[in-house]
């Protein structure tokens, strides 16, 4: 990838006849999901005839649109000068606390093995990932599921070499130097060290996923009687999503 300064010259991609991918890089860095997000913002303030949608990936925008309205070349044309100039300032996203609890084998059941890879003790695991301030880079796989960054360098480990057929919704894992938490029962392949019972993605909320790319979080260790409490308050209805935000 060629780079102009410290802004990267982007590349344009089709992806099928109805979007075209703005790729800034090849790699998980903060600075080129700034230029992402503020392309993205651009985008959506542009009203480009025939745009429906963008977006974001960790190093990418996909522009959706419809070729019976703008063409490919026509679409590359108005999204040039809004790449021009582009900063990779970070737009400031929500702030969130995750109350989360980092014990047990059914909560944590990877918490060891991640300790003894690492060579730290579960409660020095625990408290580097909750040490963290992790960006929310994408929002992929499960409705509302994010992939947040950054881990410290002992926790940026590889996938599990097993994958788990089924993966309790709300569980906290990490691996290739990121931070998921699946929003519904899946199968899996990161280390699994906690569990939240925060309800990231509900249909009948105005906005049903409660991330949004650029957004942080940070996760606040609590004992398995908060969780079970939280979790009892979030399967009747009554989670208070609003004691989450950092700036309330």
């Amino acid at each position: 990838m060629r780079e102009q300064g410290l802004t990267p010259v982007p590349r344009f991609l089709p992806s099928g006849d109805t979007a075209l991918v703005v790729e800034f890089g090849d790699r998980l860095d903060r600075h080129l999901s700034a230029l992402v997000l503020n392309l993205r913002h651009r985008v959506q303030e542009a009203g480009i005839a025939g745009v429906s949608e963008a977006v974001p990936t960790f190093r990418s925008l996909m522009v959706h649109y419809d070729p019976l309205i703008v063409r490919a070349r026509e679409l590359e044309a108005h999204l040039m000068p809004l790449i021009d100039g582009l900063e990779a300032e970070a737009l400031v996203g929500q702030r969130w606390l995750f109350p989360t609890c980092y014990e047990g084998e059914d909560y944590a059941p990877d918490l060891g093995d991640v300790a003894a890879a690492a060579g730290l003790s579960t409660a020095e695991v625990a408290a580097q990932h909750a040490a963290v301030e992790h960006l929310v880079y994408m929002i992929g796989f499960l409705p509302g599921q994010a992939y947040m960054g950054d881990l410290p360098e002992a926790l940026n480990l590889p996938r599990r070499t097993s994958p788990r057929i089924k993966v309790p919704a709300g569980s906290v894992a990490i691996a290739i130097g990121q931070t998921t938490v699946y929003t519904n029962e899946s199968p899996g392949g990161w280390h699994i060290i906690g569990r939240t019972a925060v309800p990231l993605f509900q249909a009948s909320r105005d906005r049903p996923a409660l991330l949004s790319p650029g957004d942080t979080v940070r996760f606040v260790a609590v004992s398995r009687t908060v969780y079970d409490d939280m979790q009892a308050a979030s399967a009747e209805g009554v989670f208070d999503i609003d004691t989450l935000r950092a700036d309330a």
